[in-house]
């Protein structure tokens, strides 16, 4: 795997950053109309026997509108066909595959079910961002037929987007961890992590399975949870297992991992091949949920080592039973109870939120609870309601965390009392590519240190010791001043600390590994000439699909020197009087006599990868990276066939010619006809069905495709031969001509 990237967090412009889909603060309009007046019998069909879409006429967001939307009831506890109210999902590209709202296709909509707050899930995803990956989430009136149905909460949908756009790829396994048939004593299976046995059929019940393979690598993940501990950490992310588990225990969120059914996550191998959690369905969080931890019940009482020695939560089980990994929860129990409720910062969130949605809920015809019980959620509880299963106590949100935290002050584990981490340095904060420097560290109250890096942000980080022995750039010995030496070896530096003592452990920055220090490195920007345009192509079918699957146009440049080049703030374009038509990124590095892909796809909502705001023309067009003033470099496309690239060919004695294409790796350019003896005749040239090739000495005639795949080969040939080329595809051949004297010649043929 290649180290350089483009390392977005995130972009969009700036009209999207104030009105974009899952922006919290701003209130999303979706109107739905259906054909047919019984679309609710129609829905409720459907989601009791198929679970199919019904095709709406169409589908209107924020004023845009598409045609022809699948629209399906969703949910297990949360739908019931008595309803008024279900939960939706709405597959914009369901019939029209090219269909999304601002890069988005796939829309999960919540019905507010045994809410009495109805801001649950949106403030529970906005603490979880804080510290992993999760979907983002906010609010909607959803309209059906003109008539308002209501508001709904809206959660980004765990997909192959998803994936991508957090994990960096989207050909990974992946899993949705809910039982088969729903939870509960009717369900399949729990997706409990539980070793059954490496038969793959043993687990199908509890975990549904999103891409094409995985069983095997799910089987191995769990083999390693529950018989080979000591090797988790190449098979899971482990940092991001111990802070979902430790949400959903301060959040007291039982309807999850850490509660009686052990579900409502995701899973999926990344490309450091290991399995990422995504926790999913935080409707009931803030004890909202009644069944339990499995071995306890919630509320404010709900121990942090709650399942400790549960069987049926390996997961929890084997984390806490590790001493290091015990002392990592703990520390990431403290920065969220800190943080978010001690500080009360959760409260102004809630607020926030309630006045966003204070009309739409005394608006909503068909809500669960009433106004009244609406406006004093934050302090009382709320006894039944919420369709069915209704009966159980819903706890003020204010009231239920005030307890959590008047409990963690006595609690024995959160008291215990981990290292100050005082300061932290780089003996070089500014290194170069491939300089070695150090770290170092000013601890107390320690027994170890260590320290978290990667070159690149799409790696996972490599956690080694720092040493107090005055050899690792760390002063005198024993002067509780810790150092470690690394090396700038990749496109970035990105670190956290991590100390710990026999009772408690912290981390720097304290939401690590979600959070990081990192430092400028000192790479420098190229002068014409170190960066070059080395290929293109304009009608890209099957050569390379882009980080999210798509067969989209492509540039390639090249780094032609021996040293590392930033070329971010460079532009590219495809039109001369525009050269600033889009600007590449920040911390955008092509390492040495390397190649970095721009995909020109218009599509800037995506932030994996490098995607422009243009696309190539298939028929011709032109391509330009410059400081925004002056060309760096520059090439005119001619028209291209599909799959055929525009390669720089310097070998050929000419700056670019049609190639084979070689993504993301040295030119692979086909000999120039202009070096070759002109002896063999062939016509016509370009063929649609028929080519001849006339030759006055024996030879072997050979004809590949593109690809390399052979189309023809035949020995002892000479005089004319005739071939047909009604069945090859249109497209670029090489015609390879082996003398029997051992000479060789080679042509370009044309398929149209």
């Amino acid at each position: 795997m290649k180290l350089h990237f483009c390392y977005l967090l995130f972009f969009v412009c700036s009209f999207f950053s104030a009105q974009g889909l899952y922006d919290k603060f701003t209130m999303q309009t979706i109107e739905v109309f259906f054909a047919q007046n019984n679309w609710d019998a129609l829905l409720d069909n459907l989601a009791q026997t198929t679970e199919d879409y019904l095709i709406a006429d169409s589908v209107r967001i924020n004023g845009i509108v598409f045609d022809s939307v699948g629209v399906k009831y969703k949910g297990n506890s949360s739908y019931n066909a008595n309803n008024n109210k279900n939960p939706l999902h709405i597959n914009l590209d369901w019939i029209h595959g090219n269909q999304d709202y601002q890069g988005f296709t796939s829309l999960k909509l919540q019905n507010l079910y045994k809410d009495p707050s109805m801001i649950r899930e949106v403030l529970s995803y906005a603490i979880l961002e804080n510290y992993m990956d999760c979907p983002k989430s906010n609010f909607v009136n959803v309209y059906i037929n003109g008539a308002l149905r209501g508001l709904y909460s809206s959660a980004e949908s765990i997909n192959n987007k998803f994936n991508t756009d957090h994990y960096y790829d989207h050909q990974g396994s992946f899993f949705k961890c809910n039982p088969i048939g729903g939870a509960g004593p009717f369900g399949g299976s729990s997706p409990d992590l539980k070793y059954l046995g490496m038969d793959s059929s043993l687990y199908n019940s509890g975990y549904e399975l999103k891409s094409t393979l995985g069983w095997t690598n799910l089987v191995d993940l769990i083999n390693t949870l529950n018989n080979n501990f000591a090797a988790i950490e190449d098979k899971l992310d482990l940092d991001r297992a111990i802070w979902m588990l430790a949400f959903n225990n301060v959040l007291v969120n039982l309807d999850s991992y850490n509660g009686s059914f052990r579900q409502n996550y995701y899973l999926y191998k990344d490309i450091n091949n290991r399995f990422v959690p995504t926790v999913w369905d935080l409707n009931m969080s803030f004890n909202g949920f009644p069944g339990g931890t499995g071995t306890s019940a919630g509320g404010p009482t709900l121990d942090p080592m709650s399942n400790i020695n549960s069987n049926n939560h390996p997961l929890i089980k084997k984390i806490l039973a590790n001493p290091m990994y015990n002392r990592m929860y703990m520390a990431h129990v403290r920065t969220i109870l800190q943080e978010v409720f001690e500080s009360g910062w959760y409260l102004t969130q809630a607020n926030a939120f309630r006045n966003l949605i204070d009309a739409s809920v005394q608006a909503d015809p068909y809500k669960f609870y009433t106004y009244t019980q609406y406006q004093n959620s934050l302090t009382t509880a709320v006894t039944g309601g919420g369709g069915p299963g209704g009966g159980s106590s819903i706890p003020g949100i204010q009231t239920l965390m005030n307890g959590r935290i008047n409990y963690f002050s006595t609690n024995q584990f959160y008291t215990l009392l981990a290292p100050e981490i005082n300061s932290f340095a780089a003996s070089n904060p500014t290194p170069s590519f491939n300089e070695t420097f150090f770290i170092t560290a000013d601890v107390t109250n320690e027994t170890n240190v260590y320290l978290g890096y990667r070159t690149s942000h799409q790696l996972r980080f490599t956690r080694i010791p720092m040493f107090d022995d005055g050899s690792h750039g760390d002063g005198a010995p024993g002067d509780h001043i810790y150092g470690a030496s690394v090396t700038a070896s990749g496109t970035i530096f990105e670190y956290y600390i991590y100390a710990d003592n026999a009772n408690a452990g912290l981390f720097s920055p304290q939401r690590a590994e979600h959070e990081f220090h990192s430092l400028d490195l000192n790479i420098p920007a190229p002068i014409i000439g170190q960066v070059q345009i080395n290929e293109a192509m304009s009608d890209n079918d099957l050569t390379h699909d882009d980080p999210y699957g798509e067969s989209n146009d492509w540039v390639e440049l090249y780094n032609t020197t021996a040293n590392a080049l930033d070329v971010s703030g460079l532009y590219l374009s495809d039109d001369v009087s525009l050269p600033q038509k889009w600007i590449i990124p920040a911390n955008t590095v092509i390492l040495p006599n390397d190649y970095l892909i721009i995909w020109t796809d218009n599509d800037t909502f995506q932030t994996t990868g490098l995607h422009t705001n243009f696309k190539l023309g298939a028929s011709g067009d032109y391509v330009q990276i410059s400081d925004g003033i002056a060309p760096m470099d520059q090439v005119t496309l001619p028209a291209l066939l599909t799959d055929q690239s525009y390669a720089r060919c310097p070998q050929n004695g000419v700056l670019f010619d049609f190639a084979e294409p070689t993504f993301d790796a040295m030119n692979n350019c086909f000999t120039s006809i202009e070096s070759l003896s002109m002896e063999p005749i062939l016509f016509p040239n370009p063929t649609s069905d028929k080519v001849n090739i006339n030759i006055q000495r024996p030879a072997q005639i050979k004809v590949m495709d593109i690809k390399g795949s052979e189309v023809f080969n035949n020995s002892n040939v000479m005089g004319l031969l005739e071939l047909s080329t009604t069945s090859w595809n249109n497209g670029l051949y090489m015609v390879v001509i082996h003398f029997n004297q051992g000479e060789t010649q080679s042509f370009k043929l044309i398929k149209q």
